[in-house]
């Protein structure tokens, strides 16, 4: 974050740039899973993106308070957001029949 600019930087395994994504939020945490990132915000808004466009994946989901921590189950079933209240908020991924 650089003066209320935030970016989403990508790069190889071998420090090749590959891309960037400038983001209106302030990402608070993030996880890589599988071919995507999940990131959850200040903003309060749970976001997945593509892991090699950066390119959000859906629209991002509102919390209506900032998310302090994100992890995905092992199963990659369930997105677990914790917000800044305490509440621990579960999503379901998948198709809503699949959820």
């Amino acid at each position: 974050s650089l003066q209320d600019k935030n970016a989403l930087h990508l790069y190889s395994v071998n420090g090749k740039y590959l891309g960037s994504e400038t983001l209106k939020e302030e990402v608070s945490d993030l996880c890589v899973s599988g071919e995507y990132i999940v990131m959850g915000s200040l903003q309060g808004f749970l976001s997945i993106r593509d892991l090699y466009s950066l390119s959000l994946s859906i629209s991002p989901l509102a919390m209506r308070l900032p998310i302090h921590c994100i992890s995905v189950t092992k199963e990659y079933s369930h997105i677990l957001v914790g917000l800044e209240d305490g509440k621990l908020i579960i999503v379901g991924v998948g198709k809503p029949a699949e959820v």
